[in-house]
This record gives structure tokens, C-alpha cells and sequence, in this order.
């Protein structure tokens, strides 16, 4: 009878521990001995990140692993905001004549983002007015990746040819009356125009205006080609975004000169306020326009892909194999960083994304820096050697771990 009244006590206290054990986890994930990466706040340290209910709960030096239900040791690791690729193209489907908007050209955004530490991306004008609906539906509704939009300008978006020429379906107040009823959408978008005339830019900076959004503009391919002095210092406001910066294309002018001298009206133009974005694409990103620009301090404002069919396999990859390009080109680890995080969340007005503080959503991404020799090519074919390659180990997306390389938040399997 004692024993057996022994045993219930022992399970009764038993029970009473485990309880005041779990009531003492008042987090879901704790992210220990990682460098905290966060370019608003500035910091650049050793810090533990504490997560709870999808935002974060905690940032200190030394938060006790008792209060966590799941702690992921982040030791040599790089804890940053989850990264923001502002130019991508994820309007994907199958329709033959679709290009970009709906057709075959674009791509599923949850194949590619998660894996290089991506949590936000925006699709950069595949959808128009016409057809924004359907990608919503679609893709920004379905896609467990954060999906935001640029609206292009033509009605029925990237569909190639002919149709993103017609300047009639180009109409700022439509345009402007979609980006205003929907917050998915975070600016306008012209791209692949080739008249030689401005009314395409004109109203798309138009609607701009109309809703108070950012231009983003794939400029060029008119022969000859419109002046990108001009595009920079007089149609363009404060705050668009100028695409492909360090392209090298015989249909578009370009940011550094026949003698490897950057323009002085694109230094002028990015202190002026011209956000300039690499999107490195598949034809959009060449070494002999970015390695002069850099050493002359003509740096990215922001780092995006320019994801889609024509780019993912070639030069481009992912947006981890471009920072890593900026990295062995010499720009700081905490300016690759920003160009990724909070530089592009306030270009799209959207600062609630890019930083990590207290009650910021949980959007995290570590990265580790792996040292060697690596190659890094550009879409003209040509090579550039570096010896530091950025790789991502886990991302988080609203709290919850959904890429983990190494199992670093899993428990050890035991038979």
C-alpha cells in the first residue's frame, strides 16, 4: 500500500515539474550565439533572438535556454531580418503566349525563396491592371512565401511582343485606382518598351503619383536609345527605382563609360534620391559594368534577382550567389546585408519587413560565410574568382523554421 502510494505521488510531482517546466518555455524558438546583422537598428553583434507567437519576443545578450521550447545554436552563424528580393518574377502558369504574366517564363515563388533565405518578394510587373486579380488568386493568395507586386503600367503585364508596346493600354488612373485597393501592390512598373518616345515612362510615373507608390523601370531598348541622363535627373522623382543597373547592352546607355569612368550624372542622380537596383537577370548584369562601379563607390541601393526561367540556372542562381558577388567585390557585409533587408523595405514602404526588434514579424534568416575559392559568373559568360561564399543554414518565415539545411532545429534521431 505505501509503495503503491509512493508511485502516485511520484508521478503527481512528476507531472508538477513537467508542468512548470512548459510554463517556463514562454518562447517557441531562441536562436543562441549568433552575429545579429540588423541594419536599422545598427547592430552588428553577438545576440540572442527570442521568438514567440510569430513575432519576436526577445533580443538580448544571454537569454536562458529554459525559457525556450526549441533552441537553434546559431554559433559562427549570421542572424539577419528574412531577405526581401524586390525584383523577381513568380506570376507563373502555363499559357503559351504568357511570357511572364501567367505563362512560362515565370516561376512558383515557394521552388526558390525559402532555400537562399528569401521570405519576401516582388514580383516585379509581371501582372497588369487587366489580370493583377488572377495573380492574386493564384499566387500571392497561395504561396507560403511573402509575395508583393510591382503593377506594370500595360494593362495586360509582361506578355512580350506587341503587347507591351501598346501605349493605349497603358493608363495611369486604372492603374493607379488597382495599386490604391490593394496593399499586395508596392509600386508601378515599365519594362521592355522600345519606341523611341517618353509617354510610356510618363504614365507610369504618372500613376505613381496618382497613388503615391515608387516607379520601378527596365529601361531601354529603343535605337537609338533615350538618354539615361535624362531618365535619371528629369523624369524620374526621388525614390524610383531604376533596374539592371550594371547591365552592359547595346540597346540601353549605361552607368560606366567606354574608359570605365561611372557617369557623373548616375552619382548625381543616385544623391538625388534614384534608387538603383541590380535585378542581375539572365542578360542584366555584367562584371566589366560592376566591378569599376564598385571601385569608384557607385554601389547597389539594393540586391534583387530578377528571378525567372532565363536567369535561375545561369549567372544569376540565387540572390546568395549575387550578394556573395558584392561581398568579394569589396562591399561591407553589413551594406550586402542592408541592400537585402531594410533598404528595399523602405523603398517599397513597407517597414514592418526588413528589421528585427521586439514585436517585428519573425521573419529570420542565418546565414554562414564559407571561406575558399569560388567562382562567380555574369550573364555575359565571363568568370570573377572570390574566396568568400554566403550559404543559407535556416530560414524562418512568420515565426515557423521552413528551410533548415543541417536540421539545426531538429532533435537528434536516436534508434
Amino acid at each position: 500500500m505505501i509503495v503503491h502510494k509512493l508511485k502516485h505521488v511520484l508521478i503527481a510531482l512528476s507531472t508538477l515539474f513537467c508542468t512548470m517546466s512548459l510554463l517556463g518555455q514562454q518562447y517557441d524558438l531562441l536562436l543562441k550565439n549568433g552575429t545579429l546583422i540588423d541594419a536599422k537598428s545598427g547592430t552588428n553583434k553577438a545576440m540572442d533572438v527570442a521568438i514567440s507567437e510569430g513575432r519576436i519576443a526577445e533580443i538580448a545578450n544571454n537569454i536562458s535556454i529554459k525559457k525556450a521550447k526549441t533552441v537553434v545554436y546559431a554559433d559562427g552563424l549570421i542572424v539577419t531580418p528574412g531577405l526581401l528580393d524586390i525584383h523577381g518574377h513568380v506570376f507563373f502558369g502555363t499559357d503559351e503566349n504568357g511570357m511572364y504574366s501567367g505563362g512560362m517564363s515565370s516561376v512558383a515563388p515557394d521552388n526558390f525563396t525559402f532555400r537562399s533565405g528569401v521570405t519576401t518578394i516582388v514580383d516585379a510587373g509581371s501582372s497588369g491592371w487587366r489580370n493583377f486579380n488572377v495573380f492574386k488568386k493564384q499566387t500571392i493568395d497561395n504561396s507560403k512565401t511573402r509575395v508583393l507586386a510591382f503593377l506594370n503600367i500595360v494593362g495586360s503585364g509582361m506578355k512580350g511582343g506587341v503587347i507591351e508596346q501598346n501605349v493605349n493600354d497603358m493608363d495611369p488612373k486604372l492603374t493607379a485606382k488597382l495599386v490604391m485597393g490593394h496593399p499586395e501592390i508596392v509600386g508601378v512598373k515599365l519594362a521592355h518598351y522600345e519606341g523611341y518616345e517618353w509617354e510610356p515612362l510618363e504614365r507610369a510615373v504618372e500613376a505613381g503619383v496618382m497613388a503615391d507608390v515608387p516607379v520601378m523601370v527596365d529601361f531601354g531598348g529603343s535605337k537609338p536609345a533615350l538618354s539615361l541622363k535624362t531618365l535619371f535627373l528629369e523624369k524620374l522623382r526621388a525614390g524610383d527605382i531604376f533596374t539592371h543597373t550594371y547591365a552592359s547592352l547595346n540597346s540601353r546607355g549605361k552607368v560606366v563609360d567606354a574608359n570605365g569612368k561611372v557617369e557623373s550624372f548616375a552619382l548625381e542622380a543616385q544623391k538625388k534620391g534614384i534608387i538603383f537596383d541590380v535585378g542581375h537577370g539572365g542578360g542584366s548584369f555584367a562584371f566589366e559594368q560592376a566591378v569599376p562601379a564598385m571601385e569608384q563607390g557607385f554601389k547597389p541601393n539594393a540586391i534583387s534577382t530578377d528571378l525567372h526561367i532565363g536567369s535561375m540556372n545561369g549567372g544569376m542562381k540565387d540572390i546568395l550567389n549575387i550578394m556573395s558577388k558584392f561581398l568579394n567585390m569589396n562591399m561591407p557585409l553589413t551594406e550586402v546585408i542592408a541592400s537585402v533587408t531594410w533598404n528595399p523595405a523602405q523603398y517599397i514602404k513597407r517597414p514592418d519587413l526588413g528589421h528585427l526588434e521586439v514585436g517585428s514579424v519573425a521573419d529570420v534568416t542565418l546565414l554562414k560565410i564559407r571561406e575558399g575559392k569560388f567562382g562567380f559568373v555574369d550573364t555575359k559568360g565571363k568568370k570573377m574568382m572570390g574566396n568568400k561564399n554566403l550559404e543559407c543554414e535556416l530560414t524562418i518565415k512568420d515565426g515557423t523554421v521552413v528551410y533548415d539545411l543541417n536540421g539545426l532545429s531538429s532533435q537528434i534521431w536516436k534508434e
